[in-house]
């Protein structure tokens, strides 16, 4: 558990095996100004992490951001049977078993507008990932939509197959193979990307690897200069 900024904190968990790399995770809490908790990306409940967690507020939310991030969701709906459930069309699809009241669109209302703002992040096929806003600290939070590995958490082998796929800090950006599938959708990206942009983030939050405490930005044009270049 790490506060980054006041009502703001990460908690990390253990790794899960993917496509051969081991995958950091990470939850990020947002204690919204009634009070409430906001999860995203739930990680492994443990008896530790659950007093951690309730000692800053009541779980009211929990926000499954694509469908790749639902792996111990049904753990925290268990426990926290008040908190209501977020996630993309993909997840529910994806995790019939699990009960959503509510999926992200682009027309979206969302609860907790007032404290962070989302987009849903459209144009593949491959993925949609709904990216969010803290307002107060002007911290983005995203899983997948950017990876940034510490070379130290691979051997050579895997550290070479995570420079490949783009996801290797300090150069960290959208794997490969989800960039491949906006090739015909480039410009719906890059109005994203202007969205996001526009929001000024001074600091990024990812589900996999190193947090951006400086410069958000810059790394973020040079994260998705992708989206400017033809073919």
């Amino acid at each position: 558990m790490k506060q980054l900024a006041e009502n703001l904190w990460i908690f990390d968990g253990e790794a899960v095996p993917f496509f051969t790399l081991p995958y950091t995770t990470r939850m990020t809490v947002i204690r919204l100004n009634n009070g409430a908790l906001w999860v995203h990306s739930p990680i492994k409940l443990t008896p530790e992490l659950q007093a951690l967690v309730e000692a800053l507020g009541e779980v009211r939310y929990l926000i499954a951001p694509n469908h790749l991030h639902h792996l111990f969701l049904k753990d925290w709906q268990q426990r926290y049977p008040q908190a209501q459930s977020f996630g993309t069309a993909e997840v529910q699809t994806k995790r019939p078993d699990l009960h959503f009241d509510g999926l992200f669109t682009a027309q979206f209302h969302a609860m907790w507008a007032t404290d962070i703002d989302q987009i849903l992040f459209t144009g593949s096929h491959f993925m949609q990932e709904c990216v969010f806003l803290h307002k107060a600290s002007r911290t983005l939070i995203v899983t997948d939509l950017i990876e940034n590995f510490s070379p130290e958490s691979f051997n050579a082998l895997q550290r070479l197959l995570a420079r490949g796929a783009g996801i290797l800090a300090p150069n960290g950006k959208m794997p490969l193979d989800w960039r491949l599938s906006f090739m015909f959708a480039k410009t719906q990206a890059r109005s994203h990307i202007d969205k996001i942009l526009a929001w000024e983030p001074k600091a990024i939050i990812m589900a996999h690897g190193l947090i951006i405490e400086n410069d958000a930005t810059a790394f973020l044009e040079k994260s998705f200069s992708w989206v400017n270049r033809e073919g």
